[in-house]
This record gives structure tokens, C-alpha cells and sequence, in this order.
């Protein structure tokens, strides 16, 4: 099997090639293709898996190309990660909002907004590319914001675009081990959008054990989200928030605590990637060395505003996440049948009442070679309705800005999302955002 990964000279590249390095099934990826319109990124990611599948008898072939359809044709399955406008311009999305004092945050908030803005037409293209160059592969975005992405490619691409995200398994994964159950005989009950979810229930033999988990405050600060959220509020809500609600339930102390860093996680991650190319193109020999070392301190300091200042994130939070895993189940399901359940972002068509059909939503699925489908859930009640509600309409307005070229559109997705606070604010970060990114300004003017 061929995979092309778009986004290919990227950081978590070496994390899809190690899964594929374990798969030692006769029907395995034996191709991979890069694609990044960065040579020097694809050279240096090139000499990492290059070093890290030595030894290796399953090792894909790895080849490299800046063209696009070059790397789209033939390829049974695509994986995007790309990253529009580089880490440049994730500092930029998140100092904008920040100096209008409102939340500045990748995937959450005006930030998300604006990244989605620069993103849904350039995978837009993607998408009718691969249209017409791959009409067969099965497509895996991992491109944040993953959900609005996802949505807008299913446009042109229909239900062989799946949207993936470590965060809710990772969530269930350490609620389970905490409870000490069986990972395989435990069913998950998770609902929400991207990076804006709860796990509602972990259940074996038709019994609920997290309502245990919620009354144990001793467990509940053995886990990540734990001591994020405290075990008073994990109780009160009756579940347990993927991480990024923490920008929705302490607001304030997440603007306060980034302002008050000496630079935004943007910042400190586009020097540190300055750094890691330029250490590979001077020593190549210790690409994956370098690799390694770079990958630990992005772990270990992954959502630092959310935690204490003497803080460490433990091995079972690192270890949690694991998105390569549930691509590489994707692709074991589609091509060998090994059916599996997993967390996606795909259409709900009807598995969560409350939502339209056609949204996209992050739910549990069955996938098998058709592709994933949804498995149906319980109703959302109360204020997860409503702001799954009400984040999915902003969803859309981003889309449909993206797509028309609606400044009115776009307008009203940051007027309308939860986290700006004012018309007025909006219309500030709306300008702010058009001066800092002229594909924003371009795409908004109409000719």
C-alpha cells in the first residue's frame, strides 16, 4: 500500500512512521511518500525516518516530492498535517487576540478562527486534487482545526474524509486506567466536537464505572484532567472535559497565565523548530537524536498555562495520547477488515440528537472496510447541547466565509463565538487578523 503525508517535513511525522515500523501485517504500507513545499523540511525529515527504521525489515520506502499530484497519485490512503502559513503565522493568530485581551490559543477561540480561515481553502484544493488525481484513497485529516477542516473537505471528498484527534482517547485511556478496567472489554461514551468534548461514561458488562471515577477525588488527581479542571468540577459535571475546554471553563486564568509567560506556545515552538532544522542540516548523522530530544520538550511543556508553575506532566499523561495509533487502526480496518472502534470526526447523520445531520462531530465509530460509521448515542442535554450548539454554528459561518468570501460571515463567527465577548471586539480582531495575514485580506475582499 502507498501513503502520502501532506505536511510531510513536519514534527509528527517520525510518530505515523514508528506505527507503521510495528505493523508487520503482509498487508502493511510499504510506500511512503512525503509532500511539503519545503525541500530543506522534507530533507531533514527524511534523514530522521531514515535513521529510525535502520534495522527495520518492515521499514517502508521513503521518497520526498514538493508536487503535489506527484504524491497524491496512486496513494491508497492520504494523511494531511499541514500547517498554513507556518508557525509564523500561529504566533500571529494567537498575539492578535491577545492584545485585544481575548483568549489567543491555536484551535480555540478567535485564534482557531483565524487558522481556519487560512486553512479551509487551501485544503479545499487539496481536496479536488485528490479528487481527481486519488479518487479512491481514503482520506485522514489531522490538519486542526480538525473538525472545521474535516467538514469543509467533506464538500468535495463526501465520508472518505475522517477527521482524527488523539485528545479523546488519550482522555478515555487514562480514565481507564485509573479505574483499573480492561481497555478491550470497555465501552466509551464520549461525545462532542474537536477539542470540545466530554467523556460521559466507561462501561463493561452494561455497568458504568466512571460515576466511581467522579466520586474518588484521590483517582481523579492521578489524571491530567484532574488536576486541570479539579475533582470538585469534575463531579459537579457528571463527566470529564477533554483538555481544551479548560479555555472555555477557566477563561480567565488561561488568558492571564499565557499573557504573563514570556512567550506564546507559538513563539516557543517556532524557535525551537528553527532549531531543530538548522541542528539537522549541521550534524545529519544525529537527525533522530535530535528528533527525540526536540519531541520530549514538546511533551513535557504541552499546555503549560493550564498547569502549576512547578507542574511536571507525568509519564501517563504523555504516554496518553497516541493519534498515529488511530490512524494506523483506520487504515488496518479499511484495507484488512480488522474492525475496530474508535473516536472520529465524521458526520453525525443522525447518531447525536440535537446536531444537524451533516455535521461534523467527534463520537465514537465502528470502522470496518466501509469506512467508519457512527455509533448512536445517548441525547446532550443541558449546557454541552448548547455549546456544542453554538460552537458548530461558529464552525460554519468560518466555513462559509472561507468558501464565499463573506466578510459578513466571518464576522459573525467572531462575534458569535463564546469566548469574544463583544460585536465590537470582534470587529477588532476581524481587522487585526486581516492586516496580520494578507491570504485573510485577500480572501475577504471580494473582486
Amino acid at each position: 500500500m502507498k501513503l502520502t503525508i501532506l505536511g510531510g517535513g513536519g514534527f509528527r511525522v517520525p510518530l505515523v512512521h514508528g506505527a507503521l515500523l510495528r505493523d508487520d501485517s503482509e498487508q502493511r504500507v510499504t510506500e511512503v511518500v512525503l509532500h511539503d513545499r519545503d525541500e530543506q523540511r522534507l530533507t531533514a525529515m527524511a534523514l530522521v525516518l531514515d535513521q529510525l527504521g535502520a534495522g527495520h525489515a518492515n521499514a517502508p520506502t521513503v521518497t520526498t516530492t514538493t508536487d503535489l499530484d506527484d504524491a497524491l497519485r496512486g496513494a491508497d490512503f492520504v494523511f494531511s498535517a499541514i500547517r498554513v502559513g507556518g508557525l509564523e503565522g500561529r504566533t500571529r493568530d494567537e498575539r492578535v487576540a491577545l492584545d485585544l485581551g481575548v483568549l489567543g490559543q491555536e484551535t480555540t477561540g478567535p485564534g482557531g478562527l483565524a487558522y481556519a480561515l487560512r486553512t479551509v481553502p487551501v485544503a479545499l484544493d487539496i481536496a479536488r486534487r485528490t479528487r481527481e488525481v486519488a479518487p479512491d484513497a481514503w482520506f485522514i485529516n489531522f490538519t486542526n482545526p480538525a473538525g472545521i477542516v474535516t467538514e469543509a473537505m467533506q464538500a468535495v471528498l463526501g465520508d472518505r474524509v475522517i477527521g482524527i484527534c488523539d485528545s479523546p482517547i488519550a482522555l478515555a485511556r487514562r480514565a481507564i486506567g485509573a479505574l483499573d478496567l480492561d481497555p478491550a472489554a470497555t465501552e466509551i461514551d464520549y461525545v462532542g466536537l474537536n477539542h470540545l468534548g466530554w467523556l460521559r461514561g466507561l462501561r463493561v458488562d452494561g455497568v458504568d464505572h466512571l460515576p466511581r471515577l467522579l466520586a474518588d477525588p484521590a483517582a481523579l488527581e492521578t489524571l491530567e484532567e484532574g488536576r486541570l479542571f479539579g475533582p470538585e468540577w469534575l463531579a459537579a459535571l457528571g463527566a470529564i472535559p477533554n483538555e481544551y475546554l479548560y479555555y472555555y471553563y477557566f477563561s480567565r486564568e488561561a488568558r492571564s497565565s499565557i499573557l504573563a509567560a514570556p512567550q506564546t506556545r507559538g513563539e516557543f515552538l517556532r524557535e525551537q523548530q528553527d532549531a531543530f532544522y538548522a541542528s539537522v542540516a549541521s550534524s545529519p548523522t544525529d537527525a533522530a537524536a535530535e528528533w527525540h530530544r526536540v519531541r520530549e520538550q514538546r511533551d513535557a511543556t504541552y499546555m503549560k498555562e493550564a498547569r502549576a508553575e512547578d507542574e511536571e506532566r507525568d509519564d501517563a499523561d504523555v504516554s496518553g495520547g497516541g493519534y498515529e495509533g488511530v490512524a494506523l487502526a483506520i487504515m488496518a480496518a479499511i484495507s484488512r477488515g480488522e474492525r475496530s472502534s474508535m473516536i472520529l470526526n465524521v458526520r453525525g447523520d443522525g447518531a447525536l440528537p440535537g446536531m444537524p445531520d451533516g455535521a461534523v462531530v467527534e463520537i465514537p465509530c465502528v470502522v470496518d472496510r466501509d469506512g467508519p460509521t457512527p455509533q448512536p448515542l445517548a441525547p446532550v442535554e443541558g449546557h454541552m447541547l448548547g455549546l456544542m450548539q453554538e460552537v458548530k454554528a461558529v464552525e460554519r459561518l468560518v466555513i462559509e466565509a472561507a468558501t464565499t468570501r463573506s466578510e459578513t460571515a466571518a464576522l459573525k463567527a467572531f462575534a458569535l463565538h463564546p469566548l469574544v465577548d463583544s460585536v465590537s471586539t470582534a470587529r477588532a480582531l476581524l481587522e487585526g487578523y486581516r492586516r496580520a495575514h494578507p491570504g485573510i485580506a485577500e480572501l475577504l475582499t471580494r473582486p
